[in-house]
């Protein structure tokens, strides 16, 4: 494993889309309840609950870094209308395949294009931890203007700084990309964004883990602050 914070953008977004066109089976295999480290349904289920119980059905609700669309996605369609979106060719592939009744679009997220207030939630698990560091603030921003008010965003993130390339990941033979700054830096660029934090929850894993972000936008947004439209996508 590299430390590498200076890395261009483009280089690791590329290292990114590669790295899981060829680990999606690896890290979520088929026919099975768990990923890669151990993270199952039942854990999915828990981190979603606040959406699956405050956010009004038929909503419709952003996944971003969707993956395969297993399993939130999955769990998520019966109540909403859901749209996914992933860097990863095979991942969305896969995610078509598995969850029919969601919408899928490969795209960077930094760079998918959506109306104002077009969702009542949206979750980004485990994915913007690939995402260059520098682009994370600008992409917490688009998807502060992307819910209505009242929305929920949910997250999981770094719980450490660190920004690097690891070889051979997951024994795939591929590289892979993180990047991310500590939870505490993490949540004063939320609450800069003007979201207010619900949750803050600590997610083991081995001997490091995750943070776990729920956050909302205002119900009553400021002036200048309310968009409209209908929802649009590019790819």
């Amino acid at each position: 494993m590299s430390h590498a914070p200076s890395i261009d953008p483009h280089r690791a977004k590329t290292i990114v889309r590669h790295g899981w066109d060829h680990v999606s089976e690896l890290y979520r295999p088929p026919n099975t309840s768990k990923d890669a480290f151990g993270h199952d349904f039942e854990d999915h289920r828990e981190w979603l609950e606040p959406l699956l119980k405050a956010v009004p059905r038929g909503s419709e609700v952003l996944d971003l870094g969707c993956g395969c669309g297993i399993p939130d996605a999955r769990l998520l369609t019966d109540r909403f209308r859901v749209t996914g979106v992933d860097i990863s060719d095979v991942q969305i592939d896969r995610a078509r395949r598995l969850v029919p009744g969601a919408r899928f679009v490969r795209a960077d997220m930094t760079e998918v294009i959506f109306s104002d207030d077009s969702f009542g939630a949206v979750l980004c698990l485990y994915a913007l931890i690939h995402v260059p560091t520098e682009e994370q603030r600008p992409l917490l921003r688009r998807i502060h203007r992307w819910l209505v008010p009242g929305g929920l965003f949910l997250v999981i993130t770094g719980t450490n700084a660190w920004s690097g390339v690891e070889d051979n990941w997951l024994g795939s033979n591929v590289e892979m990309f993180w990047s991310h700054p500590d939870a505490a830096t993490f949540e004063g660029w939320l609450r800069e964004t003007g979201f207010a934090v619900r949750k803050r929850l600590f997610i083991p894993e081995g001997s490091s883990g995750h943070t776990l972000f729920l956050v909302a936008k205002p119900a009553v947004a400021l002036p200048g602050e309310m968009g409209g439209g209908h929802r649009r996508t590019s790819e």
